[in-house]
């Protein structure tokens, strides 16, 4: 289905579940063209099929893995060929590794810096000068508030990849100023998702209380509204933004052993 120049498209990554499916479903509602990525084809496609019975909205599907180091580059491509432009980007794929740092080979860590960190960083690079061409473009990384709290031990690489991608989208947005190009890192907390299930801590967060908690759709609604208003870091939930809050508040020492007791609570 050819996409209507008059509207905007938005390329969402790591879109076949949780918050990447949800932020592609509030892209749809505001009347957003889709391109989506992952790995799993079928999951794409079924989304895909769901959104295009919305009114006028065309969607792309283009499975893809960027653990692949070359994918980035070969994705841009393929969406240029295909006569496509990227108005709004969301980088959201992403995933975790449990255990410590040395519970994981190097292939492990090195995939997982390409998914989480190389690929945002490279996506961004290849989307970013036509937003400036055009004076039109928004950018959501999809970072945690984790990258915002002192680091606990295990999920060693996590916290540090989130806190890169807080950094990376302020200094972007400071970039983008004036230029028509907002980048937000949009930083939920514990979220409903298959998050928890892939890194196998489903068990020990569920015994976390329910207030903590946000639905994906939630998470994605107050991402969508943040970048479209030009902020550049979204905590979202009135309970994660009160732990934020207190992490610049309350002495540092104290915060981190509090970080520390909830931490061996909780992670595998």
């Amino acid at each position: 289905m050819p996409t209507d120049t008059s509207r905007r498209t938005v390329l969402v990554t790591g879109a076949s579940a949780g918050i990447g499916a949800a932020l592609a479903r509030v892209f749809a509602e505001h009347d957003f063209d889709l391109i989506l990525t992952a790995r799993r084809a079928a999951r794409l496609e079924a989304l895909a099929t769901e959104l295009r019975g919305r009114e006028r909205t065309s969607v792309h599907v283009f499975p893809a893995d960027l653990a692949d180091a070359g994918v980035p580059r070969r994705l841009h491509d393929q969406i240029v060929k295909s006569g496509l432009r990227v108005d709004a980007l969301v980088n959201n794929a992403g995933y975790s590794l449990g255990g410590g740092f040395l519970d994981a080979g190097w292939p492990e860590h090195a995939r997982f810096l390409q998914v989480m960190l190389t690929a945002v960083v490279e996506m961004t690079h290849l989307v970013l000068p036509a937003m400036f061409e055009r004076g039109y473009g928004r950018i959501l990384n999809v970072s945690s508030l984790a990258g915002l709290l002192p680091g606990t031990a295990r999920h060693t690489l996590y916290a540090a990849v989130k806190s890169f991608l807080v950094k990376f989208s302020q200094s972007l947005a400071l970039e983008g100023a004036g230029r028509g190009v907002h980048t937000t890192a949009l930083c939920p907390g514990f979220t409903y998702s298959e998050f928890h299930d892939v890194n196998g801590t489903r068990d020990l967060v569920s015994q976390m209380p329910t207030w903590m908690w946000l639905d994906a759709q939630t998470v994605a609604r107050q991402g969508y509204e943040a970048v479209m208003q030009g902020k550049v870091v979204a905590v979202t939930g009135r309970v994660n933004r009160i732990i934020y809050a207190a992490s610049r508040r309350l002495p540092e020492g104290l915060f981190f052993r509090m970080m520390q007791r909830q931490a061996r609570r909780y992670r595998a």
